[in-house]
């Protein structure tokens, strides 16, 4: 893909999308932002496309909105987040298919948003997350409040969002920010293995799965079990489905296809 603001590449089945602002440690603008969307469209679309990296270039995962764009001219916060984030941060839970972030450094802000909105996350050792909101007088946005309680607690949530203080890797490992914590030179390998195997898995139960886990998080338990029933249906009804009951009859490797 030709983006401006995006590396777009495709191997094995595993989309490594790379924010590529590196001098501004890959700072949210306009451009991006859309970049950004329609590229998690088009991973949603193509069924090569089977499991998503989404990583930063240079030394930062994602410092947050560019704030020099934010000084210039009138400017609606509300409006921003709107039309900006909240179609980002959306899509990313909605894509039906694994998406893993690769934290190559500081996750600010909104960058912080887009790696807790991913499924999975892979940090480098010398990562951090920070809820830089508060710093400059703001609330946290872009599904901060809603990630952060359910991942950490709400006592905790609290600490983050008022203090904005830097949780580095390995705390962010220990309070469940993150899945794994490897050293900088690891992380890509690390969150490619991750993705690989994921993408040679069946991806349309990985889908349904996401989407019980999500729904269900708001939902009593008769209807999560009634929910959880509708989908096994339709996971039941699939071709990698007869397939791993065959590859289990036949002692074998299950060979999915996503279907």
């Amino acid at each position: 893909m030709d983006y401006q603001t995006l590396l777009w590449e495709l191997s094995d089945g595993v989309l490594t999308v790379t924010l590529n602002r590196p001098e501004v440690l890959n700072a949210v603008n306009d451009r991006m932002a859309e970049e950004l969307l329609d590229a998690l469209r088009q991973a949603a679309r193509e069924a090569e496309v089977r499991s998503v990296i989404l990583t930063g270039a240079g030394r930062a995962f994602c410092s947050g909105q560019d704030l020099r764009e934010r000084a210039a001219g009138d400017f609606s916060y509300a409006q921003h987040i709107r039309t900006r984030y909240a179609p980002v941060i959306l899509q990313l839970q909605s894509l039906e298919k694994p998406v893993v972030a690769a934290v190559n450094g500081v996750a600010a802000g909104a960058g912080a948003s887009l790696a807790l909105a991913c499924d999975l996350r892979v940090a480098s050792e010398d990562s951090s997350f920070l809820q830089a909101f508060t710093r400059i007088g703001l609330v946290p946005d872009s599904g901060a409040t809603y990630f952060l309680p359910r991942l950490v607690g709400l006592g905790k949530a609290f600490e983050l969002c008022y203090l904005a203080e830097a949780v580095p890797a390995q705390e962010a490992l220990r309070l469940g920010l993150v899945n794994w914590v490897v050293p900088r030179a690891e992380l890509m390998s690390k969150a490619r293995e991750v993705a690989g195997r994921l993408a040679s898995g069946p991806t349309r139960a990985y889908g349904l799965t996401k989407r019980a886990l999500l729904r269900n998080l708001k939902a009593d338990l008769p209807s999560a079990l009634d929910y959880e029933a509708m989908l096994q249906d339709a996971a039941g009804r699939t071709e990698d489905h007869r397939e791993g009951v065959q590859a289990f009859l036949e002692k074998r490797p299950p060979r999915y296809v996503g279907r």
